[in-house]
């Protein structure tokens, strides 16, 4: 499947990023999306603080017609994708290897994964149930979520930072990206791995780690 061009600067930054996946990792993974500047006084004392985007508030509905919302996610790090069970191109391997992701941290209650389907006429409860099924996944580890198709194509877009389209003349009627896209217990977006690639999600694996390491040091 072509991919979409990336429009805009957080997205250009999403994208160098996940092409560097292979250069040695830092401490910390970077913040993506809008940032923005906030001067708050504190004992006197002024200074500038920064706010980073989060995933706004959203509500679907899982493989077993359980609603889930931003706030199922809310203190979890998680794993998330857009998708579609006819999809004859990229998204059995990104599939594959989120399993491979969901298998790493089986049994981690604070660690989730979540594929939007893109096709919400065709991927009815059912048939992602059954998907889900024969994939392996595991419901409570695991949501595949269906809304409403301007809801799931907005969410992508502006804040997964995820390309996707309806598009008759592509194979499947759909385009789309194959980010995998890593998110903090906060709901900020903090790295994107191309799905279809080994290597990445190998390296995103390594990263979930870290991020949730990061996370229970800041509890401490």
């Amino acid at each position: 499947m072509k991919k979409l061009k990336l429009i805009g600067p957080a997205l250009i930054a999403l994208l160098a990023f996940a092409a560097c996946q292979n250069k040695v990792k830092e401490t910390k993974l970077p913040i993506y999306g809008e940032r923005q500047p906030i001067t708050k006084t504190v004992d006197g004392k002024t200074f500038t603080d920064t706010v980073y985007a989060t995933i706004p508030p959203f509500s679907f509905v899982d493989q077993n017609r359980e609603t889930i919302s931003e706030e199922n996610l809310r203190g979890k790090t998680y794993v998330a994708d857009f998708f579609f069970t006819s999809c004859p191109s990229i998204c059995p391997t990104m599939q594959r290897n989120m399993l491979s992701v969901a298998k790493a941290y089986q049994g981690k209650p604070n660690f989730k994964l979540v594929s939007f389907t893109i096709d919400p006429r065709h991927d009815t409860i059912p048939v992602l149930k059954n998907y889900a099924e024969k994939l392996g996944a595991k419901a409570d580890q695991w949501y595949f979520l269906l809304g409403k198709k301007e809801d799931v194509y907005q969410l992508a877009e502006k804040n997964y930072l995820v390309s996707v389209a309806e598009d008759k003349r592509a194979k499947g009627g759909y385009v789309h990206q194959g980010w995998l896209v890593l998110v903090d217990k906060k709901g900020r977006v903090r790295g994107a791995y191309d799905g279809t690639d080994k290597k990445q999600v190998d390296q995103l694996i390594v990263d979930v780690k870290l991020l949730m390491d990061e996370d229970e040091n800041q509890k401490a």
